[in-house]
């Protein structure tokens, strides 16, 4: 039993316990001393305990670097006494050699003292002044959220509950209640869904308690199910995982107190981030809100209550830095390389920019369709903001001059995926009129699956008076014609493209309105299948009801079913044992401890691993030969204490007539032993013969009587 129950380091021989005490005894010596000189030199980095925390982040998937160096010293050390080591490094080889050690230590590193109302003046006040305000006038469809941070073996969970459930009784019957608690350990948190005490948490819990929320099976207090359905449990990392969000109630106590300051300062910012405004915040009497009063404000300083502000730093916090348990100074190798290359980087970036401010000409980058991404330096004398409603588009945000060569040039390079220059382009500014050479490049890079046009614009240095149009008489006659020639051809060919556009644009608007048709009628189309679908969704709504109906009939009968069965079991004052095929104990009545020293805590153990003081026969060879032979068994076995029973072992039937096990029963047979007259025993004692009449007769039942005689 004391090895089952996996608190055993060593499982030796008594003539080898000397020398293990005698080892571990030198162990506990030898770190004593190590701490002490650690408290000397406590400047010096711990190497060792660096390795041991990044086997453990690495084996268990759980960092520990945040924990309090003291307290981690103290959990390994007491595993390096059991192992019989006197120093980490050691140690830490020894966990690289030993993957099964890690979980060991890990289950070391979890800390789980606690008990049901701990510190009960908290308690008490939390049923007088806390709850009660939470409580008042909700409504049924806004259930009361809670979180226990850190429940271990959810004593602390329960008490809550408890607690809310005595108010319940009270005032609110109608209340919904959504109580969360969750730990590191997992073997605490199956603990704690089994909800099985020891029979000592009766100085805590107080008679009237135990009475209404427990009830006692094999000298164990079991939670009663109208509470114990009230807690959801779960594994959860503090402080990497997400915490659960729009809280009334948060308590987090003892937890903390393991922890670094720097852990602590993250961890208070996410409580109040998971707290509804108004929501309260229980810690320990040793743990406290720390620097955070703008998130906080006290209920009670004594016991650490604290009520949520309303602020949206926390949420700031959560987005920007999040949780993290890794230490700086773990990192600092790598953290000491990637600063350096942002070093670089930023170097490079440094000289970028200046050679673009210094040669680059400015530019602005675009889609396909002409929409601005990027603008790099002054452009305001090429482009502008169009009046009216505010627009990116760089043809509609060109100058006077500018738009129809732009559009022209965006049209040229869409198409043909090419880049096209425009030189001696005339501008019309409010000043006086300017050269302008444009650059119109498709470049070969997308952006979120849209292609990448880059403009640049470059001033030409000209004679004004040249490009003045307010002159043309000073020019010869035959250059003028030459340029309104050339200019209207330029017009010519820019019409053509407008109405070769137009045409385009006309006939995209058809296939649009082809394709809105067409895709309108398949909306009708889907909206008449949503409509089937909705009605087979609520005809497969109403079948789920009457299901789920069915299964709440079958569920509350199959509890009066355990309920009868129980009963029954207790009542008939009959030992039975249901074993399974391999001998395992399935489930045990009470009045089966007389014969077997059975606890609940022994379930899916093998029978023979118990011991009994039977005599007249051996039940465990009788239960295997039934399950090879299928032939009941009967004998009569009996204590030291003069105790008889009459043993009968039959196959487990299951309704399908599958035998899928054996049951034990043991009847108590001395009534009629002492009833039974042993009639050699007798003729000895007399040295007479002895006859014995049996007389017999029938009854009004027909059913016939025996009627013993001497």
């Amino acid at each position: 039993s004391a090895i089952q129950s996996g608190y055993v380091n060593q499982v030796l021989s008594l003539e080898q316990m000397p020398a293990a005490l005698s080892t571990a005894a030198d162990a506990l010596k030898s770190a004593t001393g190590r701490q002490a000189d650690e408290t000397e030199h406590a400047s010096t980095p711990d190497k060792d305990l660096g390795r041991i925390l990044v086997l453990l982040r690495a084996g268990c998937g759980h960092d520990f670097t945040q924990y309090k160096r003291n307290t981690l010293r103290r959990r390994i050390e007491r595993r390096m006494v059991v192992r019989s080591m006197s120093d980490m490094a050691s140690y830490a080889r020894y966990l690289q050699q030993q993957p099964g050690e890690l979980k060991l230590l890990f289950r070391e590193m979890l800390i789980n003292v606690t008990s049901f109302f701990r510190d009960s003046e908290a308690f008490n006040l939390l049923k007088t002044e806390i709850l009660p305000p939470l409580m008042k006038d909700r409504a049924f469809d806004n259930p009361m959220r809670i979180w226990v941070a850190g429940c271990s073996t959810g004593e602390e969970a329960y008490s809550i509950a408890m607690v809310l459930r005595e108010l319940m009784d009270d005032s609110a019957p109608q209340l919904r209640v959504q109580l969360y608690a969750t730990d590191l350990d997992e073997e605490a948190i199956t603990a704690a869904r089994a909800a099985r005490y020891p029979s000592n948490i009766a100085q805590d819990v107080g008679a009237e308690r135990l009475r209404r929320f427990f009830l006692l099976d094999n000298n164990e207090y079991v939670v009663k199910k109208e509470v114990r359905e009230m807690v959801v449990f779960a594994v959860q990392n503090l402080a990497q995982d997400p915490p659960f969000t729009r809280l009334d109630l948060l308590s987090c106590r003892n937890v903390m107190i393991y922890m670094e300051p720097e852990l602590q300062a993250r961890l208070v910012p996410a409580f109040h981030y998971a707290l509804k405004v108004g929501g309260v915040l229980l810690l320990s009497p040793a743990e406290s809100i720390g620097n955070h009063t703008d998130l906080f404000e006290p209920v009670n300083r004594q016991w650490n209550f604290y009520r949520a502000r309303a602020s949206f730093a926390s949420t700031r916090s959560m987005l920007s830095a999040g949780l993290n348990w890794s230490a700086p100074n773990l990192l600092a190798k790598d953290m000491g390389l990637a600063q350096r290359t942002r070093d670089i980087v930023n170097l490079a970036d440094l000289a970028r920019r200046q050679l673009l401010q210094a040669f680059a000409p400015p530019a602005v980058l675009t889609d396909q369709h002409g929409e601005v991404l990027f603008v790099h330096g002054e452009t305001g004398r090429f482009l502008r903001l169009a009046p009216g409603s505010p627009t990116h588009n760089v043809v509609e945000m060109a100058r006077e001059g500018l738009d129809l060569p732009l559009r022209e040039a965006l049209r040229h390079a869409e198409s043909l995926g090419a880049g096209a220059l425009l030189q001696r382009v005339n501008i019309r500014t409010e000043a006086a009129p300017i050269a302008v050479d444009v650059s119109v490049r498709m470049l070969a890079e997308s952006w979120a699956g849209r292609a990448l046009i880059l403009i640049a614009f470059s001033e030409v240095v000209v004679d004004i008076p040249a490009l003045s149009m307010a002159r043309p008489r000073s020019r010869p006659v035959p250059q003028q014609v030459a340029e309104l020639t050339a200019e209207l051809e330029r017009a010519r060919q820019r019409t053509k493209m407008l109405l070769e556009e137009q045409q385009a644009t006309t006939e995209e608007l058809k296939s649009i309105n082809e394709e809105l048709q067409s895709t309108n009628e398949e909306l009708q189309s889907t909206n008449e299948e949503l409509e089937t679908s909705k009605e087979e969704l609520q005809s497969v709504n109403e079948e789920l009801l009457t299901v789920n109906a069915e299964l709440h009939a079958k569920i509350e009968q199959m509890s009066g079913m355990q309920d009868d069965m129980k009963n029954l079991l207790d009542n008939i004052r009959v030992g039975t044992v249901f074993l399974d095929r391999n001998l395992m104990i399935r489930r045990f009545t009470k009045e089966a401890t007389k014969a077997y020293r059975l606890l609940a805590s022994d379930l899916g153990r093998p029978l023979a691993d118990i011991r009994t003081e039977l005599t007249g026969g051996d039940p465990i060879a009788d239960a295997a030969a039934v399950i090879e032979t299928l032939v009941p068994v009967e004998r009569e076995l009996s204590l030291p204490d003069g105790s008889w029973y009459l043993a009968r072992t039959q196959p487990y039937r299951t309704v399908d007539n599958v035998i899928d096990g054996v049951v034990l029963t043991f009847t108590d047979d001395l009534a009629r032993r002492q009833g039974r007259l042993d009639v050699p025993a007798l003729t000895r004692a007399l040295g007479v013969p002895v006859v014995t009449v049996v007389a017999g007769h029938r009854d009004d039942n027909r059913r016939t009587r025996l009627d013993r005689r001497r």
